[in-house]
């Protein structure tokens, strides 16, 4: 008995420790990025926005939507919010570790540690963007307020967890090689157009629609648009396969993360 109630004080006070780790580290950075001048941490949510916002003006400007039930405004915001979510998760974890290898000498900070903290600040800022563009254009007139709230939030999160595997990924692989950083930066920008956020699938030939239904944030961006355009618009998505991916690259994220750390700290 006095050895299980050890265990679990000790577990407990782990919990805590790891508690003050993260938070210590996201101070770190953001006042590392963002500086304690001007805007300083609201950077975080102002710039996923600008260039949301800069997507919407375009393609509202162009008269893409013309043509659409769908508001372009919301189509946009829906879309590019979750493309910056996933792809600045995994482009702030690369080299992460490397840059960050003095603070590894401190018996309580992981190389796990360094790469949680911006993916969680990519996606708090990923989300609180979406979140302040929504309300806005809502009271503008300029977007509808979502369907089913529910599936708006299922789509986000499996978004999020994608950007977050994926963020292991590349974040442990450029401890091993620079060449991982230089690989991923052409990628992302391959990913963009075939991502779902500038399309939606049901528009594509049969074909192509198989295709792009390989990709694992294509269901996420789908499901998102489905709980805020309701039964406006088709939608073709399988969360049991994206839920299946994101599962198979956060282990594969996990086993190189420990060769990452074990490269990197012994």
């Amino acid at each position: 008995m006095l050895v299980e109630t050890n265990t679990r004080a000790s577990f407990w006070q782990c919990l805590v420790i790891q508690r003050r780790v993260l938070y210590a580290l996201m101070m770190r950075e953001i006042i590392t990025r963002f500086g304690r001048d001007n805007l300083g941490v609201l950077w975080l949510v102002a710039e996923p926005m600008i260039f949301t916002l800069g997507v919407a003006t375009l393609w509202s400007l162009s008269g893409l939507g013309h043509n659409s039930s769908i508001p372009i405004v919301a189509f946009a915001v829906t879309g590019y919010s979750s493309v910056l979510m996933w792809r600045n998760s995994a482009s702030h974890s690369s080299m992460a570790i490397e840059s960050n290898k003095a603070l590894l000498y401190h018996r309580s900070v992981l190389s796990v540690d360094v790469i949680l903290t911006r993916i969680a600040l990519e996606i708090a800022g990923a989300t609180c963007s979406f979140t302040v563009l929504a309300l806005v254009f809502t009271s503008l007139g300029l977007m509808s307020a979502p369907v089913d709230w529910l599936l708006v939030l299922a789509g986000w999160l499996m978004l999020a967890w994608f950007g977050a595997s994926l963020a292991l990924i590349i974040g442990a692989g450029t401890a091993f090689s620079p060449v991982i950083e230089r690989f991923w930066m052409p990628v992302a920008y391959i990913l963009f157009p075939m991502s779902g956020a500038a399309f939606m699938v049901d528009a594509l030939p049969t074909k192509l629609q198989s295709l792009v239904l390989y990709l694992p944030m294509v269901h996420g961006v789908e499901l998102l648009r489905e709980g805020y355009f309701g039964n406006v618009v088709h939608t073709h998505h399988d969360i049991g396969y994206m839920a299946e991916c994101c599962l198979v690259m956060t282990i594969i994220g996990l086993y190189v993360m420990h060769d990452a750390a074990r490269r990197v700290e012994l």
